[in-house]
């Protein structure tokens, strides 16, 4: 299982947010390259990027931020946080991102996911947020009524090639990850999926290892030193391939 060190970005700091809520914001560091190197240091391959202002806005706004932490680290980086359109994927892919993270505009777009997947194939993620198990846009403040399963297996028979789940419930809470629907969303879907949101120990990343999930975004935890990314690298029953 590929473990995933989480940057967020707000007003160009690192910070993190609990369920979502941009009033409940903790500033981890006012310079985001500082955790992107400590990341890599202790092992990193990747890391997982969130414009916030983006995200709200609806148009990537930490841009520059992120093509620093690509040439500064040199990791390979998923960036998610208002990308729209084709031409805002396409700006951030330019900076050097491997993959960009779509959710909102898959739901709301001007175009068909279909057109999203066959113009950017597996350097696209879909980004389903979900609260009581209903997928959640616009920097998770609007709920859509879509079930998150369902809504996640027509994505990947329209062209999905992978897919990162967040339950807004438990993101930022420390309180464990929600196992219970990442399991039945693991089961349903064919695809790779990446899991985000509650990891608080590295219990909880064995039993998101055990579901077979492709990767585990961690933020948090890391943050508030539960656990340092170099032991959850180090402990095989994680990273060990399946």
């Amino acid at each position: 299982m590929v473990i995933f060190p989480a940057i967020d970005l707000l007003g160009g700091r690192c910070v993190r947010l609990v369920q979502g809520d941009y009033d409940r914001s903790t500033v981890y560091d006012d310079d985001p390259l500082a955790p992107a190197k400590t990341f890599v240091d202790q092992g990193a391959d990747w890391l997982h990027v969130v414009d916030l202002d983006g995200a709200r806005s609806g148009t990537p706004v930490n841009t520059e931020v992120i093509r620093a932490i690509v040439v500064e680290t040199g990791a390979r980086i998923q960036v998610g946080g208002g990308v729209r359109s084709l031409e805002h994927a396409q700006r951030l892919l330019d900076c050097g991102v491997e993959r960009v993270i779509v959710g909102s505009a898959l739901v709301r777009g001007a175009i068909p996911p279909e057109a999203w997947f066959d113009a950017l194939g597996d350097r696209l993620v879909a980004g389903l947020d979900a609260r009581d198990g209903q997928v959640a846009i616009e920097g998770w403040l609007e709920g859509t009524g879509l079930g998150v399963v369902a809504f996640a297996q027509e994505l990947a028979a329209r062209g999905a090639k992978r897919v990162i789940y967040t339950d807004i419930a438990v993101d930022g809470s420390l309180a464990g990850p929600s196992l219970a629907s990442t399991r039945a969303l693991a089961e349903a879907l064919a695809i790779p999926l990446i899991a985000s949101g509650g990891v608080s120990c590295l219990d909880d990343l064995r039993r998101l290892a055990l579901l077979g999930v492709e990767g585990a975004i961690v933020g948090k935890a890391l943050y508030e030193g539960r656990f340092t990314l170099a032991e959850a690298l180090a402990d095989q029953t994680i990273v060990q391939p399946r």
